[in-house]
């Protein structure tokens, strides 16, 4: 069963900058899809950005240019940078895998299956 722990969430100021970190239970998981999702309160759940196994990736508009997603399959961890944060990228992140490509993961979106708790992410104005 994929099970994950999300961390590295906390609270910043716009601008500010945060490091995402989802460590997987196990290797059997490295040749799927690995993304992130978030979803703020009130809003719907929204795919951020995914990377397959050969370290493709493909971001959602709100993520290109700010947000960098990488995956190191020797430690089982996916990682999400995010810089130039706005108030607006309030949401709690989780992480996910899927056994397609990573524009599938983005078009999955809000269905995705997520497993783990979660990190908040606070920006404040």
């Amino acid at each position: 069963q994929f099970q994950v722990t999300e961390s590295g969430g906390g609270s910043v100021q716009s601008g500010g900058s945060l490091r995402l970190a989802c460590v997987l239970s196990d290797s059997s998981w490295n040749s799927y899809s690995l993304g992130w999702v978030r979803q703020g309160a009130g809003k719907e759940r929204e795919g951020i950005a995914a990377i397959d196994s050969d370290g493709t990736t493909v971001y959602a508009k709100i993520a290109e240019g700010r947000f960098t997603i990488s995956r190191d399959n020797a430690k089982n961890t996916l990682y999400l940078q995010m810089t130039s944060l706005k108030p607006e990228d309030t949401a709690m992140y989780y992480c996910a895998a899927v056994p397609a490509p990573p524009s599938v993961f983005l078009r999955l979106g809000a269905s995705v299956t997520t497993r783990g708790q979660g990190t908040l992410v606070t920006v404040s104005s």
